[in-house]
């Protein structure tokens, strides 16, 4: 923990975090005070949210002013992690919190540290969503998350003995402050039941009832009195909940069901990249989808300054006044529920309802591998949504008669095209329906839109091109730069003002100083800084000791193996073998951290999270190595973790096969906290090394061209195992039980996964790994140095620090 400011410091400092003026001080001691007043004193459960955010103006009223377009993004995961340092920062409050605090005798940074984290997503795709409804709050959109209020969230992952345990993420178990609970706004969910077609129209009857509760968390913009709105519906049973076995005379068993309605919103599903087709899932898809489909249209039908009553009764200016961006394919039940709604309860005929419906939706794809893409039995369906099925139906076979118009005779391109995939299990393809339904289609990174185009909706594009688009993933520099990494951030700020706050294009302007001396040894020492505090945090958490002199390289994500933790391994093991083999030789010294959460049902990811720890124990215990290598698992990675790490990184580790990770945004944070990046040309890292020059990041392995090839030709792992002798020697080791003397045929699985059944070729880019990791070595011992400028100057990379 940085020690406290003296008196004098905190007059004197000057920030981009904020100054602190001594009324700004004294508003927030008695708010404080006042705060902790009605929270312990009038015994109320869960203080409300703090009062700080009545800074930021009123709520949305300009909104409703204007009656502007409005964006709902629809996500089923939002990875927010903590909210207090967030708000402080948007607000232009923390220098005065800091202070107000200090003087009440208390210090900011533990406080900080109580709040849990609000994990509701795995990994990119929920943090996108958390940074999208920053940066929309900030440049003063009109724009609503929308989601689930997970009652527990992503795991929290214990390492015993090696092995990932998880534990339930109990988030809410002493409330949660940032949140209102809207009752006002409850809304009914309908499932199960029958259709009937009747000449007053289509009705679904006979359902079920799931009462959605909304919770509204303030997103404060920074620094623009605007706060939006991130809505998190919670599942409640309605009182009538299976009241029938009430009057049959169980009404213990009654009162207990209610558990069945209320488990949609108990637990976020733990798969990254991997569809499970359970039908609970499919019932939070359905939920989040209906609930805010209905909050959506009323209001759009009341959106008028000052009025709650129905306005607007005609539906054509519906896509003038709404956006839905579908985050995946999770929420891609808006489709057909906005058909429904259109068609059969607001009675808009069939045609002009798909013309609206399509002109309303876009849809943001996040993966190109084949497990990821979700694919509904049609059996399940019937079950659940009957309706919705039907629609479904309609819709495809409308599409597929444009096709065959088209394309006449062509009988396959109609089979590829379909919504409903025959065989023996019929299923409903989610991602053609999101595609059909849309007008806007988009890959995360220009990589994977060529991908997207090309390959995976192939077909599609060929159909209508003008649809498909290209928007990079990006981060918010509010997280994570000002919040996570203040240091550098006033060094910038000092240099270039705070205009890159808010617009990061602006960090061209350091162009200017890369050859400054002083703004270079600055930066390093802000770098060294980070990670004494790093080490001095995994000291007291982890009880590991490392050496902060030494590079610290990491590879921070979910563990999969496309994300290739595997090559990292092998790295870690031809080092040590290499050092073994020549302990009076100079090295580099390294402490190699590989951190993130395997799904529960993912074996090989378990795996993996066994061999790194195992690896770990032998290197870090081998009196031979001392302080040139150490490598740490990062247990419970987490986004208050990462606001840790990813400053005191020097290394960042994007090592994917090529044409796999659709975009990546850890390797933004990355660099934009002075890390260099080792990757691969996958990914967002191509349009990186294009800002920053190819020759400032550490490029290596087989491009997407490359591993097409390399496909047809046919992947041997053997060819390289026999014709690499580090390669083949690491890998022995591992067969024969040499990190695992207790069971030597632990990693049995894993061996045999790389050496038969890898479809992420770990084995082909690993001679070009090991020396480009090299060549890493030799700039961080001082040797050389990337040369300036190579790219367009969106980015500067920040050299190490020499070590000698």
């Amino acid at each position: 923990m940085a020690a406290p400011l003296s008196d004098g410091d905190r007059r004197k400092q000057i920030s981009v975090r904020g100054i602190a003026g001594l009324g700004d001080v004294a508003e927030v001691r008695k708010s404080f005070n006042r705060h902790l007043h009605f929270t312990l004193v009038k015994d109320r459960n869960v203080a409300t949210p703090p009062r700080l955010l009545l800074r930021a103006g009123p709520h949305g009223q300009h909104y409703y002013e204007r009656d502007p377009k409005r964006i709902y993004y629809l996500s089923l995961e939002f990875y927010m992690g903590r909210t207090l340092q967030n708000t402080m920062v948007n607000l232009g409050l923390q220098n005065a919190c800091d202070e107000a605090i200090y003087q009440l005798g208390l210090d900011l940074e533990e406080l900080e540290e109580i709040e849990e984290d609000a994990g509701l997503g795995n990994g990119g795709l929920g943090r996108l969503a958390a940074c999208f409804l920053d940066s929309m709050a900030t440049l003063g959109l009109a724009a609503y998350g929308y989601g689930i209020r997970y009652e527990f969230g992503i795991f929290n992952q214990k390492i015993v003995d090696g092995w990932q345990v998880e534990e339930a993420d109990d988030w809410l178990r002493y409330g949660n402050p940032w949140e209102k609970a809207r009752p006002e706004y409850m809304l009914p969910v309908h499932f199960y039941g029958r259709v009937e077609h009747t000449p007053d129209g289509v009705k679904w009857i006979d359902t079920q009832v799931v009462l959605a509760m909304p919770y509204d968390t303030p997103v404060p913009g920074y620094k623009n009195n605007t706060v939006n709105t991130m809505r998190l519906w919670s599942a409640k049973a309605p009182n009538d909940f299976n009241l029938q076995e009430f009057n049959m005379g169980d009404y213990i068993e009654a009162v207990l069901d209610r558990n069945l309605a209320e488990n949609i919103s108990r637990v976020l599903y733990p798969n990254d990249n991997f569809f499970e087709g359970k039908e609970l899932r499919l019932k939070q898809e359905y939920f989040v989808v209906a609930a805010t489909l209905q909050d959506i249209i009323r209001r759009f039908k009341s959106s008028k300054f000052g009025c709650r009553d129905p306005v607007r009764t005609c539906f054509e200016t519906f896509p003038d006044k709404v956006a839905i961006q579908l985050n995946d394919t999770h929420p891609a039940l808006s489709i057909p529920e906005l058909m429904r709604i259109l068609v059969d309860v607001e009675k808009v005929d069939w045609d002009k309802a798909w013309e609206i419906t399509k002109r309303t939706c876009a849809y943001t794809n996040h993966t190109v591998l084949p497990e990821a893409l979700e694919r509904w039995p049609v059996s399940m369906f019937e079950k659940l949504l009957p309706r919705h099925l039907e629609i479904i139906y309609a819709l495809n076979q409308m599409h597929l008669d444009r096709v065959a118009a088209l394309y006449p005779g062509d009988i396959d391109r109609l089979r590829r095209m379909s919504v409903i995939e025959e065989g023996d299990c019929k299923r409903i393809n989610m991602a053609h329906l999101c595609v059909i339904g849309s007008h806007a289609v988009n890959g995360v990174a220009r990589i994977h839109s060529d991908i997207v185009k090309n390959s995976v909706f192939k077909d599609f594009y060929e159909l209508e091109p003008e649809k498909f688009q290209n928007k990079t993933n990006g981060i918010t520099p509010r997280r994570w730069l000002l919040l996570c990494n203040p240091g550098l951030a006033d060094i910038i700020a000092e240099k270039i003002g705070e205009g890159f706050i808010t617009d990061l294009s602006q960090l061209k302007k350091l162009l200017e100083f890369i050859d400054n001396e002083t703004f270079i040894r600055d930066v390093a020492k802000v770098k060294q800084e980070n990670k004494l505090k790093f080490a001095a945090y995994l000291e007291e958490h982890y009880k590991v000791k490392i050496n902060p002199m030494s590079m610290f390289d990491v590879q921070v994500k979910r563990i999969h193996e496309y994300k290739r933790q595997l090559l990292n391994c092998l790295h870690a093991i031809t080092l040590y073998n290499r050092i073994r083999c020549n302990p009076s030789k100079s090295f580099v010294p390294r402490t190699i951290m590989i951190g993130g959460k395997a799904a529960p049902g993912y074996h090989m990811a378990k795996m993996i999270i066994k061999l790194i720890t195992s690896i770990g124990e032998v290197i870090n215990n081998d009196p031979y190595v001392g302080d040139k290598l150490k490598v740490i698992f990062l247990e419970n990675y987490r986004v208050s973790l990462a606001e840790k790490v990813i400053p005191a990184a020097d290394l960042s580790q994007q090592i994917s096969t090529a044409g796999t990770e659709a975009s990546g945004t850890g390797n933004m944070k990355f660099m934009v906290n002075g890390a260099l990046t080792i990757g691969t040309m996958d990914g967002a890292n191509v349009e990186m090394a294009e800002e920053a020059g190819e020759e400032n990041l550490f490029i290596f392995g087989m491009r997407v061209e490359d591993v097409e090839a390399l496909d047809r030709k046919g992947y041997n792992a053997r060819e390289y195992y026999e014709r690499l002798p580090e390669l083949r020697q690491a890998i022995d080791q591992i067969t024969s039980g040499f990190f695992s003397p207790r069971d030597p045929g632990c990693f049995k699985d894993v061996v045999n996964m790389l050496m038969y059944h890898d479809r992420f070729k770990v084995f082909a880019d690993y001679e070009a790994y090991i020396k480009c990791q090299g060549q890493v070595d030799q700039l961080f011992m001082g040797s050389a140095r990337p040369k300036a400028g190579g790219g367009r100057g969106q980015s500067l990379p920040i050299f190490f620090p020499s070590i000698t």
